[in-house]
């Protein structure tokens, strides 16, 4: 079936599909292996896998990332936002390792072509490795799609075709194709009853409601799972001796349903294994082949080392027993990263009316815009592309997450980086709010306990975004003009058919913002007000109180409070239970006023490199205003360290201190002067081993502090890197290169953490094969999720010394 439509709408789609060299991604990043377009509905496919050595295997079929599978491992080693990567599954449990690679191919107006590999080999050859595996697609929104091979009750010989057509993707072919060696399993038992069936490729169709896709693999499993049960009857309850082997049993019932939206073709391997997938883009007039994606996988190999290595790769003069490990290492978190990234698409619950009761009397509050809403309520859908912080346990956007995200992104494919941070930046609403996590859809609510599920409009996260603007600002100024072309690093690899992105030079397949000063301020102008209006909310939202306790500050406006915190938590701090004093209307926050002070710093840079000239002035005076109070609201002179203030029974003000990463924000955002009279006891905060260094890195709470290591113990003692990361930045770019009393301190403190960190994460990625999203103060172990290649990742920018 071709798709044909009169709808005039439809007929003027955007063409910005066309020559989009990132719209078809493995964005589907809460599965293994899944890749789909940018476009809200449309074609999307899946990858399922299960042993077939036993019967039980089966319900420990993977689909979607999870812990509980017991991978070994999984990681993109190489991946390319513009071409495509190389992903490495090792599924211990199977005994089969699965290498995914994917590549993309420019040409025509609806998005270029693709293809996929998929192949597998045993982790120990001494175990026999049996494997089913299943490709599937499935379409939504307006198109269809048919199988054009013919069908088999016993099976399918050969390629197996599709076709279909979308508004956005127009006409397209896909083509399932076997690898050379491929064998199935010819010994096991009833061999003879089942081989007419053995070594083909089996397959199903079936209708599936929109929005219900991301469900494919239960639809999948059901029908193995009837067909298995017709054939399993006899031998139930131990009668009618063995039973068949699972290979011949677990299989489609080869059949297709008129109107079938998911089409999912199956094959069972004995061994080692490969199969390709090529889909072709009518209007980029290809015809991919095995020996098109060989060439064309060598030379993305190629062009990814050059390019990793043009903006990544470790100074020469750091010490490493193993220098070629540490860098595939800081190229798998790289990669991992950015294969990670994912496009969203949803309703959002939120709720307009909660407060808890020390908020609730907020003068400056947002919530009753809405005098309408009742409570929780859904929103209408939108879109959002966004790395994760974990693929398996937080596959969805974090706020205070995406701006560490996409400053290490940003290095490797800038312009991919601004692309995503538009997104983020189209959330913000009339208001200047964006939720802090954006759970689009069903499908990432499903991973989400119905508790943390809604969004309140007067909750804030640590403002991270505009530290991916101030960071491409910076890249723009540094950049050169010049640079190799794809010829040069072997991407012209001359099949008639070329990779996405080699029409131009490698660095400007991804830095046109950077070789274009046109693009760069055009760029952050179509940002800069949603951004001054999303600042503006922080500051009217998240205000605090001086004057009603007779604070004494040098700024009568200047000061902040978190809004959403509960009797134990603070969970829109980012530091969940890190200590704090007890819930107060009249509570100040030093890491909040901290991260304003860095906000205005950033407003007050992009203003000034656009031209605005008066809000800059502005920022600037704001700026110096917050971090003026920092000292006169939050220094603890007796206590020689910045702490939270709250309010006794008396409306008297007092300060609650707290030795951790909260002591330190004021250093580790840069504000602190080198020349500070506090900056000194900070530094010595750092370096204490009694209270917040380890070897392994920065505590988030001393090891002196009696909740050290109590309770949930999220906050309360554990090394996060993005927060070492942070202090890193701050010695690096600051408090090492200026002058200042404390400059050879700040030097010393930096080398050690910075090879503290190093050692320790590539330590627990050779032992566990991941990175974690938090790491043991007392054995570096690796601990929580895994893998969380989010802010965890930035140890390649330590690595690089890329601050």
């Amino acid at each position: 079936m071709k798709f044909t439509t009169s709808l005039v709408s439809l007929a003027l789609v955007s063409t910005a599909y066309a020559a989009n060299e990132t719209l078809w991604g493995p964005y589907r990043s809460n599965l293994y292996f899944g890749l789909r377009p940018r476009i809200p509905q449309s074609l999307m496919t899946g990858l399922v896998w299960f042993g077939t050595h036993d019967y039980t295997a089966f319900g420990k079929a993977r689909h979607a990332c999870d812990q509980g599978d017991g991978l070994q491992s999984y990681s993109w080693t190489e991946y390319d936002p513009r071409r495509g990567g190389i992903q490495v599954l090792e599924d211990t449990p199977n005994n089969v390792k699965i290498t995914t690679e994917f590549l993309k191919v420019p040409g025509g107006n609806h998005g270029g072509s693709w293809a996929a590999r998929i192949k597998g080999e045993p982790i120990q050859d001494s175990i026999p490795t049996r494997t089913s595996m299943i490709f599937y697609f499935g379409l939504e929104g307006i198109g269809g799609m048919d199988m054009d091979t013919e069908e088999d009750q016993d099976g399918i010989e050969g390629p197996v075709k599709f076709s279909g057509s979308t508004p956005e993707l127009d006409d397209f072919t896909i083509r399932i194709v076997d690898g050379p060696d491929n064998e199935a399993l010819t010994n096991g038992v009833d061999y003879n009853k089942f081989r007419e069936r053995v070594g083909k490729s089996h397959f199903i169709t079936r209708p599936v409601q929109n929005g219900q896709m991301w469900q494919a693999k239960e639809i999948l499993m059901q029908n193995i799972i009837q067909r298995a049960n017709e054939i399993l009857e006899p031998f139930k309850d131990g009668k009618g001796g063995i039973p068949p082997d699972p290979s011949y049993v677990l299989q489609f019932s080869n059949d297709a349903y008129m109107g079938s939206n998911l089409f999912a073709v199956q094959k069972v391997f004995d061994g080692s294994f490969q199969f390709d997938v090529f889909f072709d883009s009518k209007s980029a007039k290809t015809h991919l082949d095995a020996s098109t994606f060989d060439e064309g996988m060598t030379a993305l190999k190629a062009s990814f080392d050059q390019q990793f290595t043009a903006h990544l790769s470790e100074p020469s003069a750091y010490p490493s027993a193993d220098p070629a490990a540490l860098q595939a290492f800081s190229k798998a978190i790289t990669s991992s990263l950015i294969g990670g990234v994912g496009y969203f698409y949803g309703t959002s619950i939120v709720d307009n009316k909660f407060a808890y009761e020390w908020d609730a009397e907020d003068e400056d509050s947002d919530n009753d815009e809405d005098k309408t809403s009742q409570g929780a309520h859904l929103t209408e859908p939108k879109a959002l592309l966004t790395a994760t912080p974990s693929r398996s346990f937080f596959p969805r956007g974090f706020y205070w997450d995406e701006g560490f995200h996409l400053v290490h992104i940003g290095l490797f494919d800038n312009d991919f980086s601004l692309e995503i941070l538009q997104d983020w930046i189209n959330l913000i609403d009339d208001n200047g709010w964006v939720a802090r996590e954006q759970i689009l859809g069903e499908e990432a609510r499903s991973k989400v306990p119905a508790e943390f599920q809604t969004q309140i409009p007067s909750y804030a996260n640590p403002p991270t975004l505009p530290m991916a603007l101030t960071a491409f600002i910076k890249r723009f100024k540094e950049t050169s003009l010049s640079g190799p072309s794809d010829a040069e690093l072997g991407m012209d690899f001359g099949t008639g058919q070329t990779p996405l992105g080699s029409n131009t030079k490698l660095d400007e397949a991804g830095s046109q913002h950077l070789q274009n000063s046109d693009k760069a301020i055009s760029y952050l102008k179509s940002l800069y007000e949603p951004l001054k209006r999303h600042y503006d909310w922080f500051r009217r939202t998240q205000r605090g109180q001086i004057k009603q306790y007779s604070r004494e500050a040098r700024s009568r406006t200047e000061a902040y409070r978190w809004r959403g915190r509960s009797e134990t938590h603070v969970l829109t701090s980012g530091m969940d239970d890190y200590p704090r004093g007890p819930p107060h209307a009249g509570e100040l926050h030093v890491d909040l006023i901290s991260w304003m002070a860095f906000f205005s710093r950033t407003m007050r840079e992009i203003a000034e490199f656009i031209g605005e000239e008066e809000d800059a002035s502005t920022y600037a005076d704001l700026e110096k205003a917050i971090i003026n109070n920092i000292d006169d609201l939050h220094w603890n002179e007796e206590q020689q360290m910045y702490c939270d203030a709250n309010v006794n029974d008396d409306d008297e003000s007092y300060h609650v201190c707290h030795k951790g990463y909260l002591s330190l924000f004021p250093l580790m955002l840069g504000l602190l002067e080198p020349n500070s009279p506090h900056l000194e006891a900070v530094l010595n905060l750092v370096h204490d081993p009694e209270e917040l260094w380890s070897p392994y890195g920065i505590r988030s709470l001393s090891i002196s502090h009696p909740e050290f290591g109590q309770g949930e113990n999220y906050w309360k003692g554990p090394i996060w890197i993005q927060m070492n990361y942070l202090v890193l930045q701050a010695l690096h770019n600051r408090y090492t290169k200026e002058d200042g009393p404390y400059q050879e301190k700040a030097r010393k403190i930096y080398n050690e953490l910075r090879a503290n960190i190093i050692d320790n994460t590539f330590k627990e990625y050779q032992r566990t094969g991941f990175v974690w999203e938090q790491y043991d103060s007392k054995t570096g172990n690796g601990q929580r999720n895994h893998p969380f290649t989010g802010w965890t990742s930035l140890v390649s920018l330590i690595i690089s010394e890329k601050y």
